[in-house]
């Protein structure tokens, strides 16, 4: 499995949003520099995480995007899951009616195993830690 360029580009914009602080207003033209996003690709994916409730957009002059999920609260697997949909490493996990063999084959089990561990891991991990790991120095950190 391979995240997309819109789940990266998803994580990238959330961990600028998150650094800013609690309830900033952060413009979409500093985040897509900063963040080195696509200005086109990044409206799409805050749309995406706008649908889920992730971030709220702002309209106006002094617009841009706004996170209403706390950074100790928002986990690396919703973020990703917003605009990537659901983590599976094969159709017969995500669907296993597709595929008649899904009950007797010993792989869809190990599928499922996989699957199941990379969404527990990236559900360990919230954007308040990612903010200190990208931001922190010795010298600043900004408020979370």
């Amino acid at each position: 499995m391979r995240l997309t360029r819109a789940g990266d580009y998803a994580v990238r914009c959330t961990v600028y949003i998150a650094a800013q602080g609690r309830g900033e207003v952060v413009s979409r033209r500093e985040i897509a520099e900063a963040m080195e996003i696509p200005n086109q690709f990044l409206t799409k994916i805050a749309q995406q995480l706008a649908r889920s409730g992730l971030i709220e957009i702002v309209q106006g002059a002094r617009g841009g995007y706004r996170l209403l999920v706390s950074p100790e609260k928002l986990t690396l697997l919703k973020v990703v899951e917003a605009v990537t949909g659901e983590i599976s490493l094969n159709d017969c996990v995500m669907r296993p009616g597709s595929c008649f063999r899904s009950s007797s084959c010993a792989v869809h089990l190990v599928w499922v195993g996989a699957r199941d561990q990379m969404r527990e891991a990236l559900r360990e991990v919230t954007f308040d830690k990612l903010v200190k790991e990208e931001f922190c120095t010795t010298l600043q950190c900004p408020a979370t």
